[in-house]
């Protein structure tokens, strides 16, 4: 190659400032799941990294509309993590009712 070093991009969260910690500490670290805590409690802190992705990528897209300092390779990152995670929600969540549903028609 032409010696061109590769650097990391910093995290979407970074460029938004300092206000906004809590989407960019979701977008950086991976929830951590407690066995212990329960079924429901997994889903629930499911939901809510998915929905700070989704927060993530918004605050990145106003971010770039104010402030032309914001790169669009980024923006477009954060949008397509959200759009990936709301779309793993969904098939989780389809998989969950058609087991339900399963559950529900089995005869005892």
């Amino acid at each position: 190659m032409s010696g061109h070093a590769i650097t990391a991009l910093p995290a979407v969260g970074a460029l938004i400032g300092a206000h906004d910690a809590l989407a960019a500490t979701a977008i950086a670290t991976p929830p951590t799941i407690h066995p212990d805590r329960g079924f429901a409690a997994m889903i629930e802190q499911g939901i809510a990294a998915v929905d700070a992705k989704a927060k993530a990528a918004d605050q990145a897209v106003r971010a770039f509309v104010l402030d032309d300092s914001v790169p669009v390779h980024q923006v477009s990152f954060a949008l397509g993590q959200a759009q990936l995670s709301l779309e793993l929600m969904l098939q989780i969540r389809g998989r969950l009712v058609e087991g339900y549903q399963q559950l529900m028609n089995m005869q005892l």
